[in-house]
């Protein structure tokens, strides 16, 4: 929510009409705290407003990341039986990052799935494209009023409710519906005009570890 001192942004919903927005919704599982432990994606597609491709799939993680904790399973319900004979994360990445293709990746706590499309591509040596985000999370707090904003409560307020939460396709779809949403409320012709007119931002992708060590 916008500070007490600060006026909420002005909702202009527009009824039935397209809004030209795209992007790739994306969730991780994790098999443990190790934001290397990607076990399960969801992706969701959007073009001009509305969802147009999903994909999901459970991961091997990468050795050495490959625990499941009790607590992990608990959210989740994927066990390392269920991974065993999924793809390894090299082995799925060309997947993912085709679908995503140059994308703004949209999550829900943000920071949390890009670390893990990173972490996990740095322990298996493989270099993660610039991905550029925008968290749902900030989005909801800017456009809705709530007691809660976890994923379920804002998918609610976004007209997504009843959903497999934890389940990562369907916590892609909720995730795209927040955005999808917010922009139809503050009529923002894509990603970009949405952060700016809630004074957020489209986050860039980190300079590349080749570069950090150079500089």
């Amino acid at each position: 929510m916008l500070p007490a001192s600060l006026p909420r942004p002005v909702l202009r919903q527009r009824e039935g009409e397209d809004v030209p927005l795209d992007f790739t919704a994306i969730d991780f599982e994790t098999a443990n705290s190790s934001p290397a432990s990607a076990c399960s994606v969801g992706l969701v597609r959007v073009r001009g407003g509305e969802v147009v491709a999903t994909a999901g799939w459970l991961i091997r993680p990468p050795a050495g990341h490959d625990e499941f904790q009790e607590w992990n399973i608990k959210i989740h319900g994927i066990h390392a039986h269920d991974v065993a004979g999924a793809a390894t994360w090299p082995e799925q990445f060309d997947r993912l990052c085709g679908f995503a293709g140059a994308d703004v990746l949209v999550a829900h706590n943000a920071g949390f799935d890009l670390k893990v499309l990173r972490t996990a591509s740095e322990v298996t040596d493989l270099e993660c494209p610039p991905y550029r985000s925008l968290c749902s999370l900030q989005v909801a707090r800017k456009v809705y009023d709530l007691d809660s904003y976890r994923l379920p409560s804002a998918a609610a307020a976004a007209g997504f409710a009843e959903f497999s939460h934890h389940d990562a396709l369907a916590d892609a779809r909720a995730c795209a519906q927040i955005v999808i949403d917010a922009a139809r409320r503050t009529a923002a012709d894509d990603v970009h005009a949405l952060a700016n007119g809630l004074s957020l931002r489209v986050t860039d992708a980190p300079a590349p570890r080749a570069q950090m060590r150079a500089a």
